[in-house]
């Protein structure tokens, strides 16, 4: 689904991404929420960046990737936490510096396959087409996963991350998925 935002687009750059599943649910500006695979999936874009948040009746992590002041952290390109509630969480992140030909090629096509999707979410900031957070979740196996994309055109830089949540093997699917 697109979605043009009048905030401003205040991520500079990829190095300025954190990550955490500490932080606190921060004020967004577009939230969607789906059902996939048994959880409620509320998808968050920030004005500097995304938050997803995954609960099965009860809260079970909200992944912020963000530029959070006074954060100490980075954007891994891996982690695998232990989290409550979870079989396993996985999340791969990275950075493709482009020219800008093959930057404006890939910002499109990941806003065209994410709009298709009726679980997507594509919002674009104001002063360039090409400033875009995207968010995909999908169902997978026992459990969820969910793609960003972090484009920011003033770097050409590509940023993708892919959450991979496992539910614990035998725990019960409540609900169907809508």
């Amino acid at each position: 689904m697109p979605t043009a935002l009048s905030a401003p687009f205040v991520d500079t750059k990829a190095a300025d991404l954190t990550w955490t599943l500490d932080a606190p649910a921060a004020p967004a500006l577009l939230t969607r929420t789906r059902r996939l695979a048994g959880y409620r999936v509320e998808l968050r874009v920030l004005g500097a960046s995304h938050q997803v948040a995954l609960s099965d009746g009860a809260a079970v992590l909200t992944e912020t990737v963000a530029c959070l002041p006074g954060v100490d952290a980075d954007l891994p390109v891996r982690a695998r936490p232990a989290v409550a509630g979870l079989d396993s969480y996985e999340f791969t992140s990275s950075v493709a510096v482009l020219d800008r030909a093959a930057f404006a090629e890939q910002v499109e096509g990941v806003r065209a396959r994410v709009e298709r999707d009726p679980c997507g979410v594509a919002a674009a900031f104001p002063g360039d087409p090409h400033a875009v957070t995207a968010l995909l979740p999908q169902a997978a196996g026992t459990g969820v996963r969910w793609r960003t994309w972090h484009a920011y055109p003033q770097t050409a830089e590509l940023v993708t991350t892919t959450t991979i949540c496992e539910r614990p093997v035998g725990r019960h699917q409540p609900g169907k998925d809508a």
